[in-house]
């Protein structure tokens, strides 16, 4: 995990801004104010993150990336401009945050001899209840 994002404040200065009318909340100002707010995060050329978090980084965002690696966040929740560019940030740095953590790895493990016979005696049980509701003589 990164040290308490250190890094966070020089990756603040590799984002770009695009601003855009927002639907949703805003009152008279909804068709006149551009308060939605897109930003922008080139992952791929950031010289901020490390090789591993950038890797895990494009993997776990989806569509959110496009082919070209600039990674795309809209906010466009609440109705001034400077709310939606924190909202924005927040979720980049959740995001980070959350590639940065590297995820256990899982043991398989395999059900023990009483919980076997528990799931086949389950299963008897239940072929016998469906078997009751059969016709006589039909066999199959």
């Amino acid at each position: 995990m990164l040290p308490e994002l250190d890094l966070f404040p020089a990756i603040e200065k590799e984002v770009n801004f695009d601003y855009s009318l927002s639907s949703g909340p805003g009152g008279q100002n909804v068709n006149k104010v551009e308060t939605a707010v897109q930003l922008r995060f080139d992952v791929i050329n950031s010289p901020s993150l490390p090789e591993q978090v950038k890797r895990r980084l494009i993997r776990i965002t989806g569509k959110r990336i496009t082919s070209e690696g600039i990674f795309i966040i809209t906010a466009r929740r609440f109705r001034t401009r400077e709310q939606n560019r924190e909202d924005a940030l927040l979720r980049l740095k959740s995001w980070i945050e959350k590639a940065a953590s590297i995820p256990q790895k899982r043991k398989p493990t395999r059900p023990s001899k009483a919980a076997q016979a528990r799931r086949l005696q389950s299963k008897k049980l239940h072929a016998t209840k469906k078997g009751y509701r059969r016709k006589p003589g039909i066999e199959g």
